[in-house]
């Protein structure tokens, strides 16, 4: 096969940090604050916009707390975990890496008794029937490492009792939300929107602000986890008073990116950039016999981390090679020839490929990227069987 002869614009595919905006360049960043305190006027006033302005294209209820937190989406999802579960009985749903990481992180660390664990290999959901809304639930939106979502929220009881607390860091911007179904929802700047690593977002319902107010769980609280005053919530850390020193770079790359969204035209507009960059990939898929979705129901799949995995291994490969090594060439190739930077499966999925197809990411791009990913596959099969 013949090597392309134009390469993607942006060779940026990975599933995280995920790419910049198409407009963005560190010459526009506002970077008045730095060297200055957090805590000052004007500083202190840009952080108050990242989050109005989150909430404001989100569209996320007003009655809704919204609070910067460290230690990006990891930080924020065990904020939530170590403040409020505890209450109640908990059902744990996993099918991918970081759902089972939070499983392991109850059983393990916060030791709770009264869990039900709801697992699924990697491609499949679990069972959403089966979840008792008597009891918290935790949950992924999106599975960054499995390609596989939630469809929808429509499966969550409206009169539940339990809350629900949602890791969303690569789902949200990119999908529908209801947030009446949603209790805790957590997320990062550097996913969907491409900003910079280590600041994470926390998202509280009123039931969730109740729960916080009238609960003490039985064991410590980290300082970096403290979202209480005096025994009730801390209003100031939902007005832009973090609860440590926060990066303001990351903050004015934060707001850039939201900027930019509102360019582009909001919410609305990220969703159907990604989905019509995973619709490029579907349509490659179909006609393609040598690959195929992670995730096997159609309704299930993932528009920003898109999981692929090689197929016909003994007919191509004549059993001359392993498919981790095999997919390791291909994208080791890609990277060689700058055309697409990590896009390999994540180191606990089945070998094959992940790649970027959220919003910050140009149609154009994924397009041009195909005939690269053919030339690599057969490339690399010569490679082993001469």
């Amino acid at each position: 096969m013949n090597k392309p002869k134009v390469k993607p614009n942006s060779p940026f595919f990975s599933s995280g940090p995920c790419a910049k905006n198409p407009d963005w360049a560190i010459s526009k960043l506002d970077i008045t604050a730095l060297a200055r305190s957090h805590r000052a006027k004007e500083p202190k006033a840009m952080i108050e916009k990242s989050i109005t302005l989150t909430a404001d294209l989100l569209e996320i209820p007003d009655d809704y707390k919204i609070a910067i937190v460290p230690a990006s989406d990891t930080g924020a999802f065990e904020l939530a975990m170590w403040t409020l579960l505890g209450y109640c009985g908990v059902d744990i749903l996993a099918w991918e890496s970081f759902g089972k990481g939070w499983v392991g992180d109850i059983v393990k660390e916060l030791k709770l008794k009264d869990i039900r664990v709801f697992e699924a290999d990697y491609g499949y959901l679990p069972n959403l029937s089966s979840i008792d809304f008597h009891r918290d639930v935790v949950f992924t939106l999106n599975g960054t490492t499995s390609g596989v979502r939630v469809p929808n929220l429509n499966w969550i009881d409206s009169q539940r009792k339990g809350l629900t607390l949602c890791d969303a860091t690569s789902g949200i911007f990119a999908q529908s939300i209801d947030w009446s179904k949603l209790d805790v929802t957590t997320f990062s700047w550097q996913k969907v929107l491409g900003g910079e690593a280590q600041h994470g977002m926390i998202i509280f319902s009123p039931r969730a602000i109740e729960r916080l107010n009238s609960y003490d769980p039985p064991w410590p609280i980290p300082k970096l986890f403290r979202l209480k005053k005096s025994g009730k919530i801390d209003e100031q850390i939902f007005k832009g008073s973090t609860i440590n020193t926060p990066s303001l770079l990351c903050v004015a790359d934060y707001l850039n990116a939201l900027e930019w969204v509102y360019r582009v035209g909001g919410l609305r507009a990220l969703i159907d950039r990604a989905d019509s960059n995973s619709q490029v990939i579907s349509k490659w898929v179909e006609k393609t016999p040598w690959i195929k979705f992670l995730a096997k129901d159609k309704d299930n799949r993932s528009n920003t981390s898109v999981c692929l995995e090689f197929c016909n291994f003994e007919e191509v490969l004549k059993g001359k090679i392993d498919t981790v090594l095999f997919a390791k060439s291909i994208t080791k190739l890609l990277e060689s020839e700058n055309v697409a930077y990590d896009i390999g499966s994540y180191r606990d999925a089945p070998p094959g490929l992940r790649i970027w197809c959220g919003s910050t990411i140009e149609k154009i791009d994924i397009e041009t990227l195909i005939p690269w990913i053919e030339w690599a596959y057969f490339i690399t099969i010569d490679s082993f069987n001469n």
